[in-house]
């Protein structure tokens, strides 16, 4: 029997998995973000933005109903070495190619992209997009070994991202910023360069993340704006055994000059 939504106080789980690992739960992630999408006036998606369901430096946080049938909100890492661009490269290649030597530069001690991050209406005003499902992907960037971690922010998630640690990475576009003249978006590069100590972090969020990375597999009685949500973290990456950030970081120096001049100017990935 599916477990219903408690809009008083919701009850959901917070689970971490390597995209490659769990098909299943992607085509949920993939069903419920392009809804949201569609619902928002995005309606060209094409089937390449779903390739990362294949790519191994592919990292997964959905938002679910505890009986795993119902998918609240999701967001992904993709760590730079994988079979395909990060998002933030195929946004700005076309623009800045200069983008390719600066995920290049970071990828030498590991780093990745916070992309995809959505939620439903259904549970909205909770703190699921903005602030819950943002701290886990820093806190879950630590366990597979990132130094670094950007995000391509719309004007509403930079503070969040400040929240969590980021910072302008003024070298792309204009001073970190350009327009996608299609959705009269302005978007903003930001990344967080200390994934393991989290130097500009916000004390509340550097707390709350830390008690997730000390706690993989936690329960938490969230509170946003007198609202509570209890959230089962199950953050603990499965088979990361089988995941060398190593063998990442090497193919990572290879794409530097494979991707360049490669870029889909259809893919469009805001967190």
């Amino acid at each position: 029997m599916e477990v219903n939504l408690n809009k008083e106080k919701p009850v959901v789980r917070l689970r971490a998995f390597r995209a490659i690992d769990d098909p299943e739960a992607c085509r949920l992630f993939v069903e419920g973000h392009a809804h949201v999408l569609t619902s928002i006036g995005i309606t060209k998606i094409t089937s390449a933005k779903n390739e990362w369901v294949k790519n191994p430096a592919a990292f997964v946080l959905i938002v679910e109903s505890l009986d795993r049938k119902k998918v609240y909100g999701g967001a992904r890492v993709h760590v730079a070495g994988g079979s395909a661009p990060l998002p933030i490269e195929e946004a700005t290649g076309a623009i800045d190619p200069s983008i390719y030597d600066i995920i290049g530069e970071y990828a030498e001690s590991g780093t990745g992209e916070l992309c995809g991050l959505w939620n439903s209406r259904e549970i909205a005003g909770y703190g699921i997009g903005s602030i819950f499902l943002i701290r886990a992907a820093v806190a879950i960037s630590y366990q597979i070994g990132l130094q670094s971690l950007f995000a391509l922010c719309a004007p509403y998630t930079i503070k969040p991202g400040e929240c969590v640690g980021m910072e302008l990475e003024g070298r792309v576009g204009n001073q970190g910023t350009f327009y996608y003249p299609k959705l009269d978006l302005l978007a903003t590069t930001m990344v967080v360069k200390d994934v393991p100590v989290l130097s500009k972090a916000h004390e509340e969020d550097k707390a709350a993340i830390f008690k997730i990375r000390e706690n993989l597999n936690i329960i938490r009685v969230e509170e946003l704006r007198r609202k509570e949500i209890t959230i089962h973290y199950e953050t603990k990456i499965e088979n990361l055994e089988n995941w060398s950030l190593e063998e990442v970081i090497i193919n990572a120096r290879n794409n530097v000059r494979k991707f360049k001049g490669v870029v889909d100017e259809n893919d469009i990935n805001f967190l």
